[in-house]
């Protein structure tokens, strides 16, 4: 890998991973579109790839750091219990239940979900169904969620959770079907996208548990310059991202997804098309 890849698929990563339009696919379809064959086939690729998703898991804390915190301080806080200090101990719960199914497929199925990173065209294929999802999550959607977090059960949670391992695929965004999944509880956009948003800090740590040791066994420490240099250009870019999309969601509570979906079936579909027909730029 060179330099120049890096820095690119760094900030599409930053750009992605809070967008509903799959950060994964795009960093299977990016190395297609741009002739990096080499880099999309080489062993280093994932551990890298998931070395930017720690960046921008630490973009998350950072952004989330005070309701973070307040979790933290709630489940030591026994003295005196209020409903505030209830509320976040149950959200950090669900945050808990949420994180259960994805961190257990994800083990279970490690090797079949890194053999479709080699493929562009199954990416973009998933890319086109993660736009219809959105589509159909704004058109079922009649109007503004009055559900808070803390009020959801701990069954839609689960469900939010199991709807998350679905992003396992490249092209399926983790953050557009967490938040349909909580649009379907009767969360709001702004509702569902601090959820996702919160929901993403544990199972990006947890990949990066799982896949940083093994870059640190096999010795080779330029992929983790690599990945340290990428991480934090990524996670800058992903801190300006959440704090757009926060903004946006609060502000748009009528067809939000629209614009991802239309950006996600379109760019499917040139992919799809290229990758049928072995085109490359």
């Amino acid at each position: 890998m060179h330099w120049s890849q890096i820095l690119i698929t760094s900030l599409v990563q930053g750009i992605t991973e809070l967008f509903p339009i799959s950060s994964v696919g795009h960093a299977v379809i990016l190395p297609y579109l741009a002739g990096w064959s080499d880099m999309l086939d080489s062993d280093q690729f994932l551990p890298f790839v998931v070395m930017l998703h720690l960046g921008t898991a630490l973009a998350l804390v950072i952004y989330f750091f005070r309701d973070w915190l307040d979790f933290i301080g709630a489940l030591f806080q026994t003295a005196h219990p209020n409903r505030s200090r209830a509320a976040r101990r149950r959200t950090l719960l669900l945050l808990v239940v949420a994180t259960i199914p994805a961190a257990i497929i994800g083990k279970l199925f490690e090797h079949k979900f890194r053999e479709l990173f080699s493929s562009s065209l199954s990416a973009a294929i998933f890319l086109m169904v993660n736009g219809v999802i959105l589509l159909i999550a704004d058109r079922l959607k009649r109007g503004p969620g009055h559900l808070r977090i803390a009020k959801m059960s701990y069954v839609q949670s689960f469900l939010i959770g199991c709807a998350q391992v679905l992003a396992l695929i490249p092209g399926i965004s983790r953050s557009g079907i967490t938040m349909t999944a909580g649009l379907g509880t009767g969360l709001s956009y702004e509702e569902s996208a601090r959820f996702s948003f919160l929901l993403a800090t544990p199972i990006i740590l947890g990949a990066g548990i799982l896949e940083v040791p093994k870059v640190l066994k096999t010795h080779e420490t330029h992929i983790l310059q690599y990945g340290v240099v990428g991480g934090i250009l990524a996670g800058i870019v992903a801190y300006v991202s959440t704090a757009f999309l926060m903004k946006y969601f609060k502000t748009h509570e009528v067809r939000a997804f629209r614009p991802f979906a239309y950006y996600c079936i379109g760019i499917g579909a040139i992919v799809a098309v290229m990758s049928i027909a072995h085109i490359h730029f």
